[in-house]
């Protein structure tokens, strides 16, 4: 789409570092919302250049094609300040910023426009994430050649100076900005710098009185006048605060955060509870899409199947404020479906409900039922749907009723997460490809199978990853648009291919297709756990736990993560608090003993260990006692770690397993030996498992230090 003006490619241009969009995608979203806001704005479409993938790789070269050039030729630069844009190094600095300043300050209209209030505005619309040093502004104000005027997307508290976003209140924040607000005040304002350009001399409504460019002499006059007029507006604030509640609090946003329990089955048997379950999982995904949106999973969700609890209860323990509740018959080929939208704010609201009577003739019947819902819900909580959101939501995997079918039957046995449900599995999902050869998600569930049973040690990792790969790879060329084919791809590049910049890269784009799925979170938290950032990964598994507070897996992730990280007695309380809920969960009876012995409750980590070896390693000889009783806990340890060297000669038994009984006894020789097995074996748990602390004694042992460099990842402990 060309600019308003003719001769310019845009009328927008974003610029902004790539570092400033990792994790959260503040600058997608703010693009995003900017050009909602435009809509509503102007009458004519606002064109806006955004690369996704900004061109701070080419730093070395600082090779500018022509392309980019002609893209800078545009009416109005928003560079997005940060505590990093300001860096005369970065790309974005030298070939947009100030690129774009010398190129305008030529041009026919000049990089100051005169609007007709008589103020002067730049071209340079600056949007401003955090407060910066005084070096930083003057860096920003020697390129600008006038005093810095951002609209701010600042949140501050005390100690705190991050961007706002949707969700902040704006009661918390000491600047009192509201996201929304600050988004419309930088549509008026480009509305405001268009109007100057196209129509010299037309009235506006001066929402530029923000963004001025002041002379430096008149800078100190100006700030003391903007103090006065602070002082004056926080008096004000803190009257209307006190002495009119009841506007302050319609003010505020009500996030749109969502549950939508388990469909109750109304059909004559109960031979279609696994279709009814798939049809609420879709659905969900659906939502899950919606930025403006925050489902929970399903995971959390179908804890209420059978409940007795009351709607506002479920919503109290899930820490939402709307409840989706439905119900299905089904009847051959027809299906009749009520759902319902409950606000669940101090006291249940129904907002909104339908009922739907479809014939099924194949697959797309459903797959366009499923899009219609979702979003009916989300226009009914007034959430944004961008296009490329709509897209995803009524995209058709496949036309076969079959097919579908035999894909969701699969899913049923694959979530019980046991070897004898799996195989189960994996004969339905081979179903839906022997029917539907082009089914992307059909393979893509095949990958999620091969997976599992390498991390659970069912399949040796060199069969696994064939198997996994190939089918990977279909998945990919058939649908690249789905999140959970970026969220697998990830999991794969880190775990079997050891590329741990494309993983992050493919995390990166699974959040962006769907930012509220609790798993593409998770599998973020691994990746920067294993490039050693704790605290962002405590971050990423926290924001997952949020998504699915009671999904038992996350809440192993989230145990490993805290003993990683150094918190062990915290990981402990999370690890026994799983076990109380989920007896028999692998992952935590196996990593339990380890966070005991970082504290040196050892008489505790003896007992975890044969409730771990009495559970999962049920066919392997448990020799803990005999050890014991000739050389107390190291004794034991040893005993049984050389036990299962013997038997893993016979039958595959991942050398991890017995590298961390060997370190928990303190034994270095074999310790190392067991964990250069492991990469032998190319266990794709042994890019986390090295992050593990058990293995701290050994850090200084050039041998240990190697297996990083080996699997791709620099040496920092």
């Amino acid at each position: 789409m060309a600019s308003l003006i003719p001769g310019y490619e845009y009328d927008i241009f974003i610029s902004y570092r790539q570092k400033d969009n990792k994790g959260d995608r503040w600058v997608s979203e703010f693009v995003d919302a900017l050009k909602t806001e435009l809509e509503s704005t102007f009458k004519e479409e606002i064109s806006v250049y955004f690369d996704i993938n900004p061109h701070d790789g080419l730093l070395e070269t600082h090779d500018v094609d022509a392309s980019l050039k002609d893209k800078l030729k545009c009416l109005i630069f928003i560079p997005i300040i940060s505590r990093t844009y300001c860096d005369p190094k970065s790309f974005a600095w030298e070939h947009e910023f100030k690129a774009f300043v010398e190129e305008a300050s030529k041009d026919q209209f000049g990089l100051k426009v005169k609007l007709p209030n008589g103020n002067v505005a730049s071209r340079v619309l600056p949007v401003r994430i955090h407060d910066l040093d005084n070096a930083d502004i003057k860096q920003c104000e020697s390129v600008l050649g006038s005093v810095l005027r951002a609209i701010e997307f600042i949140y501050k508290e005390p100690g705190v100076n991050r961007p706002i976003t949707i969700k902040d209140n704006e009661e918390k924040n000491l600047n009192k900005t509201n996201y929304r607000n600050q988004i419309n005040k930088v549509a008026l304002a480009i509305r405001d710098i268009i109007t100057a350009i196209e129509h010299p001399g037309q009235k506006t409504e001066g929402i530029l009185k923000e963004v001025v460019n002041v002379k430096p002499e008149q800078a100190k006059k100006l700030i003391s006048k903007t103090i006065v007029a602070s002082v004056i507006i926080l008096a004000l604030i803190i009257l209307g605060y006190f002495l009119i509640p009841s506007l302050t609090n319609s003010k505020k946003q009500i996030e749109k955060s969502i549950a939508v329990l388990p469909f109750i089955n109304d059909s004559p048997n109960d031979s279609n509870q696994y279709f009814i379950n798939g049809f609420m999982e879709d659905v969900l995904n659906h939502l899950q899409t919606i930025k403006d949106l925050h489902p929970i999973s399903r995971t959390s969700s179908e804890k209420y199947r059978k409940t007795t609890k009351s709607i506002p209860e479920i919503a109290k323990e899930l820490s939402v404020n709307y409840i989706i509740e439905g119900d299905m018959q089904r009847y051959g080929n027809n299906i009749r479906l009520s759902v319902n939208l409950f606000k669940v704010i101090e006291k249940e609201v129904k907002l909104w409900g339908k009922t739907y009577e479809k014939k099924i003739n194949d697959a797309t019947d459903i797959f366009s039922l499923q899009s219609q819902i979702a979003q009916s819900i989300a226009t009914e909580l007034e959430a944004v749907i961008t296009p490329q959101e709509k897209l995803l939501i009524e995209k058709s995997q496949t036309s076969s009723l079959s097919a579908y079918e035999n894909c969701i039957l699969g899913r049923n046995y694959f979530e019980k997460y046991t070897k004898e449900d799996n195989d189960i599995a994996l004969h339905y999902f081979e179903k839906a490809i022997g029917i539907d050869p082009d089914y992307a998600d059909a393979y893509l569930l095949i990958e999620r199978v091969w997976w599992w049973r390498a991390e659970m040690s069912f399949a040796t990792p060199e069969e696994a990853t064939l198997i996994a790969k190939s089918n990977l790879a279909k998945s990919f060329k058939l649908d690249s648009t789905s999140a959970e084919v970026y969220t697998a791809l990830a999991t794969f590049q880190m775990s079997f291919d050891w590329n741990f910049k494309s993983a992050e890269k493919s995390i990166e784009k699974a959040i962006s297709l769907n930012p509220n799925n609790a798993d593409v979170h998770g599998e973020y938290a691994a990746l920067l756990n294993i490039l050693g950032h704790s605290k962002e990964s405590l971050e990423q598994i926290e924001m997952a736990l949020k998504l699915d507070p009671m999904n038992n897996a996350m809440k192993l992730d989230y145990g490993l993560t805290l003993y990683c990280a150094g918190r062990y007695n915290e990981a402990i309380k999370v690890f026994k608090e799983t076990l109380k809920i989920d007896p028999g969960n692998v992952g935590v009876l196996d990593n339990l003993p380890l966070a005991l012995h970082k504290v040196g409750r050892y008489s505790e980590e003896l007992e975890a260990w044969k409730v771990d070896y009495r559970t999962f390693f049920k066919s392997y000889a448990n020799v803990f006692d005999q050890g014991y009783a000739k050389g107390g806990l190291t004794g034991a340890l040893n005993l049984q770690a050389d036990s299962l060297v013997r038997q893993s000669k016979t039958k595959f038994i991942l050398p991890c397993e017995i590298a961390q009984l060997y370190a928990c006894a303190g034994n270095k020789e074999r310790t190392l030996e067991m964990l250069e097995k492991d990469y032998e074996v190319h266990d794709p748990n042994l890019p986390y498992l090295l992050r593990y602390p058990v293995y701290e004694f050994v850090h200084d042992e050039p041998r240990f230090q190697n297996l990083f460099h080996k699997i791709n990842l620099p040496y920092n402990p």
